[in-house]
């Protein structure tokens, strides 16, 4: 049941100040925000935070996948907590696509809708940003999943604190403060029962860590903090660099390789001419480093439908020329 207007005052000062500036850090205080709230407590924290930071200037929304019988109740039980406390909130739902990118994984595919209908609702009451609850247990788990699946410098940036128009002020946060703080609210937030089932990765990975007693959360999540900052500026240098050895023309791109250039800006600068040609590129990390090492030998390569060939090259340094492939002949 939604909390009564006497266990409100027990929302700490302290936690609202601390919450203020880290949401000052990624959006303008002015901006509207759409918080996206499934029910659980980690999203209940964050709007109840929000709510009373921003006040009027936050609305929320539910997200209804239909993929498990709770799932409208969840969001009716949200809507309930809303009204409760006059913070105007939308029930969200939609078909899911047959496709997220190259991939028909179900939770990408979820993924996908949740984000769409997030942006669509938020262009609609003149949100500036979404807000997701995103926190520092989250963060090790994706540090931790990315490592074991050999991730690069951007992949172990693991989850950003921004992204587009969406923000995750509770990065700093830990998941046990966030349950304290529903806690002290009265409130019992939703139990969504794939968040301890062994059928998902994160959820084994995380009842792992939970036996863990010598792992510092908060630390890894600020490596996590500085490889996005490395990343970032790995992304700066490739912005110029683009602009100095990409060359687009009618039929394709042709990429100046000088001969020091390092790997990963190598790598980045192909991924960069491959996506200037085929927008809808789905690149994983592996394949993209394996093609830039066939072109380093001399031989052609195929990213998705891109076609990536050496070119003639004079004085110092190589070029790679990309095009898109023709089309395949049927059998």
């Amino acid at each position: 049941m939604p909390p009564t207007s006497a266990s409100r005052a027990r929302l700490s000062g302290d936690a609202v100040a601390r919450f203020a500036r880290d949401l000052a850090a990624l959006a303008d205080p002015d901006d509207h925000l759409l918080i996206a709230v499934s029910g659980g407590p980690d999203s209940v924290a964050l709007l109840l935070l929000a709510h009373a930071a921003r006040g009027d200037r936050c609305s929320a929304a539910t997200v209804d996948h239909g993929l498990r019988p709770e799932s409208a109740s969840e969001a009716a039980w949200v809507a309930s907590l809303c009204a409760a406390r006059g913070i105007p909130h939308a029930t969200l739902s939609g078909p899911l696509p047959d496709r997220a990118g190259r991939t028909a994984n179900l939770s990408a595919r979820a993924r996908a809708l949740r984000y769409r209908l997030l942006a669509e609702r938020a262009d609609a009451i003149g949100a500036r940003h979404i807000a997701t609850a995103h926190h520092a247990d989250d963060q090790a788990e994706t540090l931790i999943m990315r490592l074991n699946r050999g991730a690069g410098v951007a992949g172990l940036a693991g989850v950003r604190a921004t992204s587009g128009r969406i923000v995750r002020p509770l990065l700093g946060w830990r998941h046990a403060e966030l349950v304290a703080l529903c806690a002290a609210q009265g409130i019992d937030p939703v139990d969504d029962p794939s968040n301890v089932s062994d059928r998902y990765d994160r959820a084994r990975l995380r009842k792992n860590l939970a036996a863990i007693d010598w792992l510092d959360i908060d630390r890894v999540a600020a490596s996590a903090a500085a490889m996005g900052d490395a990343d970032d500026a790995i992304g700066w240098m490739v912005d110029r660099l683009a602009a100095e050895l990409c060359h687009r023309d009618t039929a394709g791109v042709t990429l100046d390789v000088p001969d020091d250039l390092p790997f990963e800006l190598r790598r980045r600068l192909v991924e960069r001419c491959v996506t200037a040609i085929d927008a809808m590129a789905s690149l994983r990390g592996g394949a993209l480093a394996a093609a830039v090492r066939t072109l380093e030998s001399g031989r052609p390569a195929m990213l998705c439908d891109v076609l990536a060939q050496p070119a003639h090259a004079g004085g110092t340094g190589r070029q790679w020329r990309f095009t898109m492939a023709p089309p395949r002949r049927s059998a």
